[in-house]
């Protein structure tokens, strides 16, 4: 770059200040990202859909690829290999009009590339698009060179990157439609012969389609759509946008301690965490790696289910459904025990169905007995299925014929075979995984009546079910009993979905219930959903499909909001409050390590080895995960550990812990300061633009006594802030410890 750094800086020194004016001040930083771009964004899109339809919806497709590889794919790697500083991080008296960014990498403009690759598609699909679509590029490219986060030459590569990557997923789209398109999807071929000319047959003269091929061609729509959705969390889990959670850090602990089971979950959690990092190694993808194959896995047999059972458009509908219901998005990007359970839940009931066909043989109920013993593998609430095929048992008088054949008893014998490391686990350690879940069930305590709760637990889901959908499977569940009650299918689906939702219902009367708890009930759930509003449409209910377009429509919204909080704050002017942002928890621990980890040099530095002792299993598995050191040794010679406790409280009770390990070094304890959980209030004062509000708690407790006790000598330094994007997230609290006694 040295050949052109003087041609560089003169001409970002002419635009950045000889072209200062009171103007551009004001629109630069607009072109360069805000509320009304993104919304006038998502406008744009509605109406294209709902002018072109299926032209209109490859037009979108492929924009969203093409941006998302020349982002992902294309421009972040080459940011990382070249780490170009800003021009603010090494020029003097650059006038800067937006926020740092929080990534010091300037080559090239990641701005820049997706402008150009957005306008080249859009030239492609629509050739007067230019007029509107070129000027807004070239406004958002100069602005990145004004703003002072750019080069000028940053802003060439992009655009070029941007347009070449634009055109080859545009012609390898086209490309994949000629050669495929005509073979897969008959009926939609013969509407777009080609993406970019828009030529379609008038509809009179389209032949007529047998049911087979429109089946076919729902069907692979289906494959495809679950291909690309699977694709998408693939990518979106490889651009870290987010950091693990303390369960996804925790558990991918216990990855690295091979066992038959654990303080709180059984074993298939770590045996996922094995595979995915065995491949990928330690990162933040190979953690979550397999959550989309295993969503992507379940749908595929839902797909098959319903193609076969009921018809292939239902399939779809219903893969389109679960990819707009947040709930399972977020399951199915975090690798936790939820991914594991549904997905054999789901495999247990459409085995379950096969097996009370007429013409099957006794492995169908084997297989059964074997998928609800994985589940029960996955996670203790397994069991509950047993309760679902109680329900179904007696709800259906042609089902019970099943329970005088061995079937269902040799299920259930399978199924208590798998119960065996858990047992055995548990015999040996005090029932430590038994006493875990009687407390989160609260046994034992008194039924003390609480609405708040029911409310807290019934609004989440609303929420993340999807409020239309949401409103749909309850008007499903109650009027299937008036109209289609005889239908086995749904009487099946609402079996296995209906009770466990009831039973939540009925616990958040009595405690708070986590909404991710319902999840094997969700698929279940929209399965009744499905069946029932498509009967109603055959009945002769148009308004089903606008409904269901709404439905998907919000979804996406909902979706795209929930994996990328940050949108929100760009499209209401501010950013979410840390105390209400979902994102919270996934945010700044890789910052945070850093904080911790510069402590523990600096104490190092007297001469002395330095662990660290983190106040939660949560912050102490991620502290692991983040820092290099504590992350390469994290099984042989582990340098962070949780606070120790009296009574078992979480997995790393059962590890050598630091009292025997670490004698005579040093220690720094972390503690998270928390913000105020008071949501709803801290959303109001949001919306009334009181800033007040958002300092975070500045708070500095007093050292443990057991810390105090466990050491020759204790100094409490104070909060600490961690930022993250330009704000401060948290603060965690730190206390050096010399000498452990």
């Amino acid at each position: 770059m040295e050949w052109v750094q003087p041609l560089d800086v003169g001409l970002f020194r002419f635009i950045n200040g000889t072209l200062s004016n009171t103007l551009f001040d004001v629109l630069m930083p607009f072109l360069s990202g805000n509320r009304f771009l993104i919304s006038a964004a998502i406008l744009t899109a509605v109406l294209v859909l709902w002018e072109n339809k299926l032209r209109g919806l490859a037009f979108l497709l492929v924009l969203a690829l093409s941006i998302a590889i020349t982002d992902v794919a294309v421009c972040s790697p080459i940011k990382e290999g070249l780490s170009r500083p800003r021009p603010w991080a090494v020029l003097q008296d650059v006038h800067l009009h937006v926020d740092q960014e929080s990534r010091n990498r300037s080559m090239p403009s990641a701005h820049a590339a997706s402008c150009a690759a957005a306008a080249v598609v859009a030239f492609l699909f629509y050739r007067r698009s230019w007029r509107f679509m070129l000027p807004l590029a070239g406004g958002v490219s100069l602005s990145r060179i004004y703003n002072g986060v750019h080069y000028p030459s940053d802003v060439l590569v992009g655009a070029i990157l941007g347009m070449g990557t634009g055109t080859a997923v545009t012609f390898a789209a086209v490309f994949f439609w000629q050669r495929i398109g005509v073979k897969w999807f008959p009926t939609l071929d013969q509407r777009t012969p080609s993406p970019l000319s828009g030529r379609a047959e008038p509809a009179n003269t389209v032949p007529t389609i047998t049911c087979t091929a429109k089946d076919v061609t729902w069907l692979r729509s289906g494959y495809v759509l679950i291909l690309l959705t699977t694709l998408l969390r693939l990518f979106y889990i490889a651009s870290e946008t987010i950091d693990l959670s303390g369960d996804e850090a925790y558990q991918w602990i216990w990855s690295k301690h091979p066992a038959v089971s654990y303080y709180s979950k059984p074993l298939m959690i770590a045996v996922a965490q094995f595979l995915g990092t065995s491949i990928w190694g330690d990162t933040a993808f190979g953690v979550r790696f397999l959550s989309p194959l295993i969503a992507g896995t379940g749908g595929f047999l839902l797909l098959r289910f319903f193609a076969r059972e009921i018809n292939a458009r239902s399939g779809f509908f219903l893969i389109l459904i679960m990819t707009t219901t947040p709930l399972i998005t977020v399951g199915s990007t975090l690798m936790t025990v939820d991914p594991l359970a549904v997905l054999f839940w789901v495999a247990a009931m459409l085995a379950g169905w096969r097996a009370m066909q007429p013409d099957s043989s006794t492995s169908a109920w084997l297989w059964t007995g074997l998928w609800m013993g994985l589940g029960f593998l996955s996670k203790y609430t397994s069991p509950l299925q047993w309760m679902c095929w109680l329900v179904f048992f007696l709800l259906c008088s042609d089902a019970r014929k099943h329970l005088r054949h061995p079937g269902p008893y040799l299920a259930l014998g399978v199924n208590l075979l798998c119960t065996l490391p858990v047992v055995i686990c548990n015999h040996q350690n005090g029932w430590a995984g038994l006493t875990h879940v009687g407390k989160h069930a609260r046994s034992g305590e008194v039924w003390k009546l609480t609405p708040n709760y029911f409310l807290e637990f019934l609004g989440s889901e609303w929420a993340l079910l999807n409020p239309v959908f949401f409103g749909a499977i309850t008007l499903a569940l109650f009027g299937m009993w008036r109209t289609h009650r005889q239908d086995m299918r749904m009487l099946y689906f609402f079996s296995m979905g209906a009770p466990v939702l009831a039973l939540y219902l009925l616990l958040s009367l009595k405690q708070r219930v986590m909404p991710n708890w319902i999840a094997p009930a969700v698929l279940p759930l929209l399965c009744v959903m499905v069946i029932y509003w498509e009967r109603r449409e055959r009945d002769g209910a148009p308004w089903v499909m606008r409904w269901l377009t709404g439905g998907v429509a919000l979804g996406i919204v909902l979706v795209t909001l929930m994996m990328d909080t940050s949108l929100i704050g760009k499209i209401a002017g501010s950013p979410l409050p840390v105390a209400v942002d979902p994102q919270t928890r996934v945010h700044g621990y890789s910052e945070t390590a850093r904080v911790v980890e510069l402590a523990r040099q600096r104490l190092k530095s007297e001469g002395r080895e330095v662990f660290v002792i983190a106040s939660s299993y949560s912050t102490a598995s991620l502290l692991t995960f983040y820092t290099p050191e504590a992350r390469i040794n994290v099984k042989s010679a582990p340098i962070i550990f949780c606070q120790p406790a009296n009574v078992r409280q979480n997995q790393f009770h059962f590890w050598p812990g630091y009292e025997t390990t670490q004698r005579g070094h040093n220690a720094v304890f972390v503690q998270d300061i928390r913000p105020p959980r008071i949501a709803s209030e801290w959303f109001i004062r949001w919306l009334r633009g009181d800033g007040e509000l958002f300092q975070m708690r500045n708070d500095n407790p007093p050292s443990p006594d057991w810390l105090t006790a466990q050491f020759e000598s204790v100094t409490n330094l104070g909060p600490h802030e961690v930022i993250y994007r330009n704000r401060v997230i948290r603060n965690v609290q730190i206390v050096e410890c010399r000498n452990l006694l």
